[in-house]
């Protein structure tokens, strides 16, 4: 069973990860500036349990990191035999006997869902991203629905030149956006894409001055937020369902959705 219990400030803290609850606004930082926002699996298994956890008053989470850059990607000391400080290495348990592949899957699988939450219907989620977001940062922004742009950033899928894949499920939404060719040429380059470029890829709604990417986010979230919750839910359903619907399961979809918030209106005037 899922862990719904918020995680204290000390938890999150121990993880890089900082939440901030405003209402309707829930603000995600990452929150170590000094190691660029680099993440661990600690990070990302906190990130799964603020998921977990988020109140069902949040409609919108912005993501966003500390300092000059959103994100420098994964903790590259994850990947050395002594590992992250208050961590255990998966690479020292890798090199000390054969691999439990399942075992390590089910780790992966964990990680992920620090990711998977962002995709929810029932919140919008925005990454504000300055500086660089690489590899796993990169990915983390294309988990959230949309992504502002400060005119410094950076944006690189790293895995491959690494050795890995990318595996915090980056890979679908990157497709989806910008096609399997394109996609493919970014990942097996691990090319930095400026923000202009990420513009015109459609990888970025916007790309503004670093000193107005702030008031940018609110200015979207206010918008947002003048939709009503339920209709603003049932329509991000629809749209996440679309690409993967044939034009008459879409149709059918979109008069079940309809039907549905009809007699929610009709019930609400009863009432």
């Amino acid at each position: 069973m899922a862990d719904t219990t918020t995680p204290t400030e000390e938890e999150l803290a121990a993880a890089g990860v900082r939440l901030d609850i405003a209402g309707a606004v829930a603000t995600v930082s990452l929150a170590r500036p000094e190691r660029r926002n680099a993440m661990t699996g600690r990070t990302w298994t906190a990130l799964a349990h603020v998921g977990q956890s988020l109140p069902e008053s949040v409609r919108i989470v912005v993501v966003k990191g500390d300092g000059p850059s959103f994100s420098a990607g994964i903790d590259l000391a994850m990947f050395t035999p002594e590992g992250v400080e208050g961590e255990r290495s998966l690479m020292r348990d890798l090199r000390d006997g054969a691999p439990d592949h399942a075992a390590l899957a089910d780790t992966i699988a964990g990680y992920q869902a620090g990711f998977l939450w962002l995709r929810r219907p029932g919140i919008v989620s925005i990454a504000a991203v300055q500086g660089h977001a690489i590899g796993a940062g990169f990915q983390l922004a294309l988990s959230c629905d949309m992504r502002i742009l400060a005119d410094d950033a950076r944006l690189c899928m790293k895995e491959p030149a690494l050795g890995l894949v990318p595996d915090l499920t980056g890979t679908k939404p990157l497709v989806e956006i910008v096609g399997a060719s394109r996609a493919m040429e970014l990942c097996l380059t691990a090319r930095e894409v400026s923000a202009e470029e990420a513009r015109d890829l459609r990888l970025a709604e916007a790309v503004v001055e670093g000193t107005a990417l702030d008031e940018t986010v609110d200015d979207l979230v206010a918008g947002l937020l003048d939709t009503p919750a339920e209709a603003a839910a049932a329509t991000k359903k629809l749209l996440r369902q679309a690409p993967d619907n044939t034009l008459e399961e879409q149709a059918k979809a979109e008069r079940e959705a309809q039907v549905e918030r009809l007699a929610a209106l009709a019930r609400n005037e009863r009432d």
